[in-house]
């Protein structure tokens, strides 16, 4: 995938046969510092969510963001942001497989990444449906039973529970139009994703 400046890209990748990625809470808390690292540089973080055996991101490419390419050991050229997702990953499975004494990949050999503007074109609600998809994952997947149980996803931040600071909260804000009001924040955030918004996101 090339990642191109301003625009807005859902990210996702899952366990090897959708095996574990997180294994207990100190996991999560090293993966999001990796995030931090690797994205930031890049973009702007509107939503994340960890879950047991894969994660999504949904990501703004910064405005004055370079596609700046390197070749890697096998003569192909990979743009800074895919490099750094790269090492992200990397680095995580080497740091767990050294923890529980595996080895072996422990992500799927590839990161998908979708482009969420040109539906976006025909649909002005589509990115806001895919931020709140992100953030309804542990409700659907029977992990919780209300959206601020889950630590390891943006909704708090949002949701006024927490002070993180991995998203661009003001911007998402802003590029959403997200309610101002935690009450009609929180009303918004249960909302039913229409069938077809879930099936283009992937």
């Amino acid at each position: 995938m090339e990642f191109l400046a301003g625009h807005n890209y859902h990210i996702y990748n899952q366990g090897n046969n959708r095996e574990p990625i997180f294994f207990e809470e100190d996991d999560y808390i090293l993966f999001l510092k990796k995030m931090k690292i690797s994205l930031l540089p890049h973009c702007k973080v509107l939503a994340w969510c960890l879950m047991p055996n894969h994660f999504h991101w949904l990501i703004n490419i910064n405005s004055d963001y370079k596609v700046l390419y390197e070749t890697n050991s096998r003569s192909k050229k990979l743009n800074a942001i895919n490099k750094d997702i790269g090492s992200l990953l990397s680095s995580y499975t080497q740091d767990i497989n050294r923890r529980i004494g595996r080895t072996g990949s422990l992500f799927r050999k590839r990161t998908k990444a979708k482009l969420m503007d040109e539906e976006r074109d025909k649909h002005d609600d589509y990115l806001l449906n895919c931020f709140l998809y992100i953030h309804q994952n542990p409700l659907r997947a029977g992990l919780v039973e209300n959206l601020e149980d889950w630590a390891y996803s943006s909704y708090r931040d949002y949701g006024g529970l927490r002070n993180g600071n991995l998203c661009d909260i003001g911007f998402t804000k802003e590029l959403l139009h997200l309610p101002k009001s935690q009450k009609d924040f929180e009303k918004l955030s249960y909302k039913t994703i229409p069938p077809y918004y879930s099936q283009k996101m992937f």
